[in-house]
């Protein structure tokens, strides 16, 4: 069976529609794999997470920055921002079983050698690792006490990732870099303010995947979360986040081929907006 990974939808419904009808119409029935940010600042999250979900078990959607966001909103841990469009979720009549399904989904999965993550890993990770690591988060927002762990997810600290780190700052790490990463400093400590793409203004820092000894490397690691990057092809690294939001497109990738397919997208937010 095919299957295909799709970028960063962030609620922008009618491209992931025409998308699928793309994907459907060239290999029926493929599964599916979401490299998360399935909601938020496109125009229908709700819907966007109804089709997700309508997939059933063929598809499976990791969670983004975006979607631990939702998260932290329905809790009244973090107060929405100018540009989000979670309302239709959070003023749904069954909000709670949307919000407890967001809350189960994973955040890195193996498959057929390609790792996926939102964002990135950290370059002392293995992938055994990574897997790992994710699933102590996996298993805390699956359970009684998940609020109470986003109420102390937030922050930027600590930066840099040590086997002995525990508690709250164990997993607030993990999740700093498994949803929000893009740059490194060369001792592997995350700088997580730039979104911009590799250029001279960055000069100190690099981009996680190009880490000296990045233990991934034995890996294809897909991600998304980097639309100023675009569409990255390496043979161990692919990154999926088109900018589907800003105007750019929603893509989908065919892992056992790399046959990419791409629906273009209105501008429904403008950069700094």
């Amino acid at each position: 069976m095919f299957t295909y990974v799709i970028g960063d939808l962030q609620g922008c419904r009618p491209s992931l529609a025409l998308l699928l009808e793309k994907i459907e119409q060239e290999t029926p029935q493929a599964r599916l794999i979401f490299v998360g940010d399935l909601v938020n600042r496109g125009p229908q999250s709700l819907e966007t997470l109804r089709t997700v979900r309508d997939l059933g078990e063929r598809a499976i959607a990791l969670l983004g920055n975006h979607d631990l966001h939702l998260l932290a909103v329905s809790q009244g841990i973090r107060k929405a921002h100018g540009g989000d469009t979670l309302d239709d979720i959070l003023q749904a009549s069954d909000r709670d079983d949307w919000i407890d399904w967001v809350r189960q989904r994973p955040l890195a999965h193996l498959e057929n050698g390609h790792l996926m993550v939102h964002a990135g890993v950290l370059p002392q990770w293995t992938v055994e690792q990574t897997l790992s690591l994710a699933h102590e988060v996996e298993t805390v927002l699956r359970g009684p006490d998940w609020a109470d762990f986003l109420r102390e997810m937030y922050g930027n600290q600590p930066a840099q990732w040590d086997d002995r780190l525990t508690g709250s700052d164990r997993l607030r790490c993990i999740v700093n870099a498994l949803t929000r990463i893009r740059y490194c400093t060369p001792d592997g400590a995350m700088e997580l303010t730039s979104k911009e793409a590799f250029g001279p203004h960055m000069e100190g820092f690099l981009p996680w995947f190009d880490m000296p000894g990045r233990r991934t490397a034995d890996a294809t690691v897909v991600f998304g979360h980097w639309s100023t990057l675009g569409l990255v092809l390496r043979p161990n690294l692919i990154g999926l986040d088109t900018g589907c939001v800003w105007g750019g497109k929603l893509t989908a990738l065919r892992l056992q081929d790399r046959v990419t397919m791409q629906e273009t997208c209105p501008q429904y937010q403008r950069p700094g907006g």
